[in-house]
């Protein structure tokens, strides 16, 4: 597992610049936690004021100020899970989360062809992969910040319990319990070549409509869900079976005028992107096991694609795409 150092334990200089450097960190961290990148940024801003809500004696007498901004950006989003599963029940169909694009496209796809802060973007490895966060999302809130804190970014289980509000033994349970959701969920390891390779198909055989030819690419047991947040069309409940899963995308999606299905990272994997009049409208991730596709994740939510277009939140609703 990547480590991402920058807790330490040297002091630093409580001005802007020395705190502003910790801010990629923060973002990263959140984004795991949180699985949206509009949350993360929330978070993080969120941190920094209370910083600046503290007076330059109270800055000066914080032994590690990247300790404390990790602390409290912890805590902001473990009361933040907390009460994610009554958000979710507001939400409309599948929650899927956030999906990110490679750095190189990070930013020419933000508003006006700028390039994007380096601080604000995420570190893409396996700790971000689609498979890895949805696992993450399934955990209880206590385990998915233990586990982050101390698998992916190293923090001791001292370190974690300040965050957490438990003893260490406890957190070392919690990672525990975390690792071995983790593993039941893990598929075996396939080259990166080879997950390219099935993407590449998959999307060829999509485009051509040919159906037999996305069946022999998924697995027997496959599951789609698609994230439309209510906002544009999708399937409200997963699809499963790969004769269904390749039927369903063939008749909404494959043979639609002016369709484009472009291959793409997508959280650090291959991926595609599909775009309507050269609108993106779907970021399709996948969950490959050997020369077989295990779980298709698309996410249709317009805010959850903000990192993919150029378009303004005024700008029109982009085409609607069921899937």
């Amino acid at each position: 597992m990547t480590t991402f150092a920058g807790h330490g334990d040297g002091r630093l200089d409580p001005d802007l610049s020395a705190i502003m450097r910790e801010r990629r960190q923060l973002t990263n961290l959140a984004y795991r936690l949180l699985g949206s990148l509009a949350d993360a940024e929330d978070v993080v801003q969120e941190t920094y004021a209370r910083w600046y809500a503290l007076s330059r004696q109270q800055q000066e007498a914080i032994r590690s100020p990247a300790a404390w901004l990790t602390t409290v950006a912890g805590r902001i989003c473990l009361d933040l899970l907390g009460s994610a599963r009554a958000r979710r029940e507001r939400y409309v169909g599948e929650w899927v989360p956030e999906p990110l694009p490679d750095r190189a496209e990070w930013g020419s796809a933000s508003s006006g062809g700028a390039t994007a802060d380096p601080a604000d973007r995420i570190t893409l490895d396996e700790s971000v992969n689609m498979a890895f966060l949805v696992v993450l999302d399934s955990m209880t809130p206590a385990e998915r910040v233990a586990f982050v804190l101390h698998d992916v970014f190293r923090y001791s289980f001292a370190e974690v319990a300040e965050i957490v509000g438990r003893t260490p033994a406890a957190c070392r349970q919690l990672a525990s319990s975390a690792r071995r959701r983790i593993r039941a969920a893990q598929a075996p390891a396939t080259p990166a070549a080879q997950r390219a390779g099935v993407v590449r198909d998959f999307k060829q055989a999509w485009h051509a409509g040919d159906i037999n030819a996305l069946i022999g690419l998924l697995d027997p047991d496959a599951t789609a869900i698609g994230d439309g947040g209510g906002l544009v069309g999708a399937a409200p409940h997963p699809v499963r079976g790969a004769e269904r899963i390749a039927r369903f995308l063939v008749e909404r999606v494959g043979t639609q005028p002016g369709v484009a299905i472009l291959e793409r990272t997508v959280n650090g994997q291959p991926g595609l992107v599909v775009q309507l009049a050269g609108v993106t409208s779907a970021v399709l991730a996948f969950d490959i096991a050997g020369d077989r596709i295990r779980h298709i994740w698309s996410v249709l939510n317009p805010h959850k694609l903000r990192a993919w277009t150029a378009d303004s939140p005024t700008s029109p609703e982009p085409a609607e795409l069921d899937t």
